[in-house]
């Protein structure tokens, strides 16, 4: 699974507005704050404004703000909003994805991948990002990759 640069900018775009307690953040700080180009950030402000994730105001005091408590956002949200559909196997629906054997199996495989990143994306919330407090179950998944890669690589 490969997070975009895209879905990782547009988080953490989303943390900052968070934390702008309901005040609207202009691009350019959010630019700056996390060296993000602003060209390539507006681009990613307008898909979470048409996915109805933030809003904009213009004039002196605009800028960006979160269009609803950042608690009710979660990162699937966010990731959806600009990269589409959460585990895409070359644009199939894995409903009616079947292989011949010996690999008949693989879309089982694929569907389990999917339901993982669900399993933690859609549990996530920004408001959880920025306070540092992780569900337990993600936590606890953190954890054990933490373990295994330490294991395997003597870290």
């Amino acid at each position: 699974m490969r997070i975009s640069e895209r879905v990782d900018n547009a988080v953490r775009a989303m943390g900052e507005l968070a934390v702008g307690g309901g005040e609207s953040v202009k691009a350019e700080t959010i630019a700056v704050h996390q060296d993000i180009s602003l060209k390539y950030l507006l681009d990613i402000l307008r898909d979470l404004k048409r996915a109805e994730l933030v809003r904009s105001k213009r004039g002196p005091d605009g800028g960006f703000t979160l269009s609803r408590p950042a608690a009710e956002i979660s990162l699937a949200d966010v990731f959806r909003a600009v990269d589409g559909p959460l585990a895409d196997v070359h644009d199939e629906s894995l409903r009616g994805l079947e292989y011949p054997a010996p690999v008949q199996a693989l879309p089982q495989v694929w569907m389990a991948i999917r339901g993982s990143l669900r399993r933690v994306l859609e549990t996530v919330s920004v408001a959880d990002l920025v306070s540092g407090r992780m569900p337990q179950s993600v936590s606890e998944l953190a954890n054990e990759y933490q373990v295994t890669t330490e294991a395997r690589f003597g870290n």
